[in-house]
């Protein structure tokens, strides 16, 4: 890609223990607990956890932003998931509002917000929405449904009918996560009711590109309002790489619905963000130059009036 090439980089998280519960990063512990045991190494689940947390101490988005300019990224949306109805956190989600918007505050021009909300908090869950949106400037919705809950969940359709009223897409997680977490309600199909409820909303299947490619594939072709995101496209489990299975996605005929991200820290990748994005680039060089500049910014661009609005409300 040219040096002009505008990126946007519309699946990141801010780095930070702030946000993101213990349990959460205990399931991942777990996970690489159980892989180094299968090469006979034991380590106590406690110490990996707190190595886990150890690399998660950007709260400021400060490593965040020195990454994107030496990658040439221009803009990133971070992605604020309500864990909090289901684990403990350190923050409520209406204080992780107000930080992100003093983050957005500060950085408006490289940094755009989707925050979520349980649905189950109810009616205090939808006004603490409404006011990121009104208040804050938050230029999307964004949904954690292993939390617990359906994304065509009826609870969910008051959140909708905002994004309908401010034109705001909705982003949700599809795929595997924590393993402290349910995956019950992690299958990409399950937004189908509310994509046909809410046709003039457009939803974006996180992980798509990764997990379950044929069936969100599928979604995009025959839902007119369904796209898919790439985050975490280096964990691709593919027998030649993960850069040869983007490519074989890029040529089924979807391009105009896949929208980059790369789900910084979560796939944070040796060598930062610029070599990644140097090896991103050679999964492109078989198709057209506007299919290029959709997925890297145009089609997140489309469906998301206020990501490149300027100041903050």
């Amino acid at each position: 890609m040219s040096e002009n090439t505008i990126i946007i980089d519309a699946h990141t998280h801010l780095s930070s223990t702030r946000y993101i519960p213990d349990d959460f990063f205990r399931g991942i512990a777990r996970n690489t607990q159980v892989s180094l045991r299968k090469n006979g190494v034991e380590r106590d689940l406690d110490l990996l956890t707190n190595m886990v947390k150890s690399q998660h101490n950007d709260h400021e988005g400060q490593a965040l932003l020195a990454e994107m300019k030496k990658a040439n990224i221009e803009k990133s949306v971070l992605l604020l998931p309500d864990f909090t109805y289901c684990m403990q956190s350190e923050l409520t989600i209406a204080e992780m509002y107000d930080e992100h918007f003093t983050l957005l505050k500060k950085h408006s021009t490289q940094f755009s917000v989707f925050a979520g909300v349980d649905p189950r908090w109810g009616a205090d869950g939808v006004s603490l929405f409404e006011k990121g949106v009104t208040d804050y400037g938050f230029a999307g919705l964004k949904l954690y449904p292993p939390c617990g809950y359906s994304p065509s969940d009826p609870s969910l359709f008051p959140y909708y009918e905002i994004c309908r009223q401010y034109s705001l897409p909705v982003l949700l997680h599809t795929g595997p996560t924590s393993p402290e977490m349910s995956f019950e309600f992690s299958a990409p199909e399950l937004i189908d009711s509310a994509a046909r409820n809410f046709q003039d909303v457009n939803f974006i299947l996180a992980h798509g590109g990764v997990f379950n490619r044929d069936t969100v594939v599928d979604l995009c072709v025959f839902r007119p309002n369904v796209y898919l995101d790439l985050g975490g496209f280096t964990t691709i489990n593919h027998p030649d790489g993960w850069q040869h299975a983007l490519t074989e996605l890029f040529r089924m005929g979807v391009n105009h619905k896949i929208i980059f991200g790369t789900d910084w820290p979560v796939a944070r990748a040796p060598g930062g963000q610029k070599q990644l994005m140097s090896k991103f680039d050679k999964t492109l060089e078989a198709i057209p130059e506007k299919e290029k500049i959709y997925i890297l910014s145009d089609n997140i661009k489309r469906i998301t009036p206020r990501l490149l609005g300027g100041e903050a409300l």
